[in-house]
C-alpha cells in the first residue's frame, strides 16, 4: 500500500471517529445543557462539551489526529532505523580488498525491503556505486554528501503537508471567531432590549473555537519540532556512519 493512499485511509477514519463521538456524546450533552441555561435565563456554563461543540472545533480534532499520525509515522521510521548506525554493514575491510559489487549485493540480501529503503542504506549504495565506477576516494565522498542534501530536501518536502495543518488549525479557530462575532453583532438589539444570553452564547462560539485551535496547534507543533531533531540527528549520524566505517578505512 502506498504512502498516499495510508494517509488519506487514516484521513477518513479520523473524520469517521471524530463525527462519531461528537454526535454521540459531545453535542448531546452540550445541548441538554444549553436547554437547561435557557430555561434558567442564564448563560452557557464553561462544561467541556460547550467548549468543544462546535463545527470548527471538530475539524481541528480531525485534523490533529491525522497530523499526529503523520508525524509519528516519520518517527517511528527514523526510530525503528537507529539500530543500523551500531552495525558495520561494511565490514573489516580496507582500500586493498573493498569490492563495492559484493558489499552491495550483501546489503541488498541480507538486508529485509524496508530496512533496505532506510536512508543509510541508499546513502552507502550510492558511494559505493560511484567507487565501483571511478575508484576515487573524492568520488565517494561528494556522493555521501549529494545524497545527505538530498535527503535533507526530500524530508523538507515530505514535511510540507504537516506545516499547512499546523498553520491551517488556527486559521479554522479564526474562522469560528469571525463567526462567533458575526453572530453577536446580529443580536445586539436584544441585548440592548436586555436579553444577553443569544449574544454571550454567540461570543462563546467565538472564543472557544480559538482556544481549542491554538491549543492543538501548539500540541501539533511540539510533536512537529522532536520529528525534526530526529531528522536532523539522523543526517548528522549518517555522515558520521559513512567517515567512520566507510571512508576511514579506503583513504
Amino acid at each position: 500500500m502506498s504512502e498516499i493512499v495510508k494517509n488519506f485511509i487514516v484521513l477518513i477514519i479520523s473524520i469517521i471517529i471524530v463525527h462519531l463521538v461528537y454526535i454521540g456524546y459531545i453535542r448531546p450533552q452540550a445541548d441538554i445543557l444549553l436547554d437547561a441555561a435557557r430555561l434558567a435565563g442564564q448563560s452557557a456554563p464553561r462544561d467541556l462539551v460547550i467548549v468543544l461543540k462546535d463545527y470548527e472545533q471538530e475539524i481541528c480534532f480531525i485534523l490533529m489526529i491525522w497530523g499526529s499520525f503523520l508525524i509519528l509515522s516519520k518517527c517511528i521510521m527514523i526510530l525503528r532505523n537507529n539500530y543500523l548506525f551500531t552495525v558495520d554493514l561494511i565490514e573489516e575491510t580496507t582500500k586493498e580488498n573493498l569490492v563495492p559489487e559484493k558489499i552491495i549485493e550483501k546489503l541488498d540480501t541480507e538486508l529485509s525491503a524496508d530496512r533496505s529503503r532506510a536512508p543509510l542504506i541508499q546513502t552507502l549504495r550510492a558511494a559505493l556505486w560511484r567507487y565501483a565506477g571511478t575508484r576515487s576516494v573524492q568520488n565517494i565522498s561528494d556522493a555521501i554528501e549529494s545524497s545527505v542534501e538530498a535527503l535533507a530536501v526530500r524530508q523538507d518536502a515530505e514535511n510540507s503537508m504537516i506545516r499547512y495543518l499546523i498553520w491551517a488549525i488556527p486559521s479554522i479557530g479564526f474562522i469560528g471567531t469571525v463567526r462567533g462575532i458575526g453572530e453577536a453583532l446580529s443580536l445586539a438589539d436584544k441585548a440592548l432590549a436586555g436579553d444577553i444570553a443569544g449574544m454571550t452564547n454567540s461570543l462563546g462560539v467565538a472564543f472557544n473555537s480559538t482556544l481549542v485551535a491554538l491549543l492543538i496547534s501548539l500540541f501539533l507543533m511540539f510533536i512537529f519540532h522532536q520529528l525534526q531533531r530526529l531528522q536532523d540527528g539522523q543526517i548528522v549520524d549518517i555522515q558520521a556512519y559513512c567517515d567512520k566505517y566507510l571512508l576511514a578505512r579506503i583513504k
